[in-house]
């Protein structure tokens, strides 16, 4: 029997929004710690699955999607280390409906309601602390409110959750999403 892993699989911004995403992420780094990560849409949260099982599932779901806007509502922060600081995406029936399709593929269940997000920071802080980040990104970057993007990519991660240094995360795949 294969070993299983735990995947995760992300809409990855385009490159300028990708920069402008890493540049944050590196401030808020240098401000309150955190760990290293690509800036990227999570989909399906983390799901254990074989290698071969999770590239079936993601290539299959892929071939129904096509390219969708995203837009940014507002900078906002969380509860738990995995979502502390992030663009709350706008809940728009594309990008709920992409959610939708990737949870059925995958299998998907969660106990909660998928919240579209773009983390910028990983980490355990205070209320405070979150809030001055907050702060920080929006003294940074005062116009990501309302940002429009297209997403053309999604990835297949191994994203072992319990590796809060992401060290062990990688890219297992990528497909491009093309018009009909």
């Amino acid at each position: 029997m294969a070993s299983e892993a735990v995947y995760s699989v992300w809409a990855i911004p385009p490159e300028d929004v990708d920069v402008r995403c890493a540049n944050l992420m590196t401030a808020l780094r240098s401000d309150f710690g955190g760990p290293h990560f690509q800036p990227h849409i999570t989909l399906v949260g983390a799901i254990k699955l074989t290698a071969d099982d999770a590239l079936a599932k993601l290539r299959s779901a892929c071939q129904a999607l096509r390219p969708f806007n995203v837009t940014v509502d507002r900078v906002a922060t969380g509860t738990f280390f995995y979502q502390c600081v992030y663009l709350l995406l706008r809940p728009d029936s594309h990008l709920l409906e992409t959610g939708a399709h990737c949870w059925t593929h995958f299998g998907y269940a969660s106990s909660t309601p998928y919240m579209p997000h773009l983390s910028l920071l990983y980490a355990d802080l205070s209320d405070e602390e979150k809030q001055k980040a907050q702060e920080r990104v929006n003294a940074i970057d005062n116009a990501l409110a309302g940002l429009t993007f297209q997403i053309t990519r999604i990835a297949l991660y191994k994203t072992d959750t319990e590796d809060k240094t992401l060290k062990s995360w990688e890219k297992i795949a990528e497909c491009t999403l093309t018009p009909n």
